[in-house]
């Protein structure tokens, strides 16, 4: 069992939670963020349910957990909330955090994680687990950061208040883990997109997902494209929601193309097969048919395989095109790729034919 104490964790304090943190905690969980992502904080949000919750965490103590403000070292100010949940059956914890919206973006969530990971380490604890939801990408960077390793995907485990089962991502801290930070293999492009003024590529979210629907129904895209039916909305919608989650897991890089004048969608572009042993990643686009024959694609490619060499460790981006897709050559003859080979029956047809592909390499300058 733990003992509340003051724990000082870098830019944060920990200490136990107090009756004047109230008004803050109440006005932090009006923040949508929160109410969306974690559907236990009461929508409204009271004086009646902080006072509830502020003795619940004195049960927390007394039942093998532990509940800390995340305050402020010089004043004291709440800034969030850090819980360790009691041991399972298996004396398995696990870990959540609240941040205000006025205390993020200063690493604050993560060095209390820390903080909290490693007194409760100090104290006994052999494995602490932290759930994430797959498009809450903020704390799954805040669990790297505090020397979570990322485990896999648990389908369907959380029920939300949108009446939804959503897939979480899961991540784990053991005592003798090192506990240095996770830097992602993919970082996300600095400022959040990558543009030339002319398209910007931007991280595909679940509201991108009519767009792309749109554009796997187009018929040119479909030719081209290895499976041949275009997946129903649903599925496109579920994949899209998992594109942040991949990028961060170094997986692969998905992004919107747009049109920089007025934000439409435009099209998609991607880093797939990333496979860090040999600095390799494979690409791929495809183009809503409005915005063909603006020189989009090219711009796009150039600007996400210059941005891998530049930030990342990749060495090789690679991409394969049928022979007949003499358009999507030339995209790759201006964004300075070579042909290499033709590999004979690589990729699937209808009817169980099998089709030549033609591919293509940039190597790092």
């Amino acid at each position: 069992m733990f003992t509340p104490e003051v724990i000082p964790a870098g830019p944060v304090l920990l200490r136990p939670l107090a009756d004047g943190d109230a008004d803050a905690i109440v006005r932090a969980c009006a923040d949508p963020l929160i109410t969306r992502f974690i559907p236990s904080v009461p929508v409204p949000y009271t004086h009646e349910d902080v006072a509830a919750f502020i003795k619940s965490a004195a049960d927390q103590w007394r039942h093998g957990g532990a509940t800390f403000a995340v305050a402020d070292p010089a004043s004291g100010e709440w800034q969030g909330t850090i819980r360790l949940k009691p041991p399972d059956t298996r004396g398995c914890h696990s870990i959540g955090y609240l941040l205000a919206p006025w205390a993020r973006g200063r690493g604050l969530a993560s060095a209390a994680a820390r903080g909290v990971a490693e007194w409760a380490f100090r104290n006994g604890a052999q494995r602490i687990e932290l759930l994430a939801d797959v498009e809450n990408i903020a704390s799954q960077r805040v669990a790297g950061a505090a020397g979570f390793l990322r485990e896999g995907i648990r389908r369907g485990l959380e029920h939300r208040r949108d009446g939804e089962y959503h897939d979480m991502v899961a991540f784990a801290r053991l005592a003798g883990d090192p506990g240095e930070p996770v830097r992602p293999y993919l970082p996300f492009p600095p400022g959040g997109e990558l543009t030339d003024g002319v398209v910007r590529l931007v991280p595909i979210t679940a509201q991108d997902a009519p767009g792309f629907y749109a554009m796997m129904n187009d018929p040119q895209v479909l030719k081209y494209h290895v499976a041949p039916e275009t997946p129903p909305l649903a599925e496109i919608t579920a994949r899209c929601r998992m594109t942040g989650t991949w990028w961060l897991a170094g997986e692969r890089a998905e992004l919107a193309i747009r049109d920089a004048a007025t934000g439409e969608f435009a099209g998609h572009i991607q880093l797939t097969n990333v496979t860090p042993l040999l600095g390799q990643a494979m690409l791929g686009y495809a183009l809503l048919p409005a915005h063909r024959g603006r020189g989009f694609v090219t711009r796009a490619v150039d600007m996400l395989v210059s941005w891998a060499f530049e930030h990342t460790a990749l060495s090789r981006i690679v991409a394969g095109t049928a022979p007949g897709n003499h358009a999507s050559q030339a995209v790759l003859r201006r964004a300075g790729f070579t042909s290499e080979a033709l590999i004979r029956g690589l990729m699937p047809g209808p009817d169980g034919t099998r089709l030549d592909d033609l591919q293509w390499a940039r190597l790092r300058p």
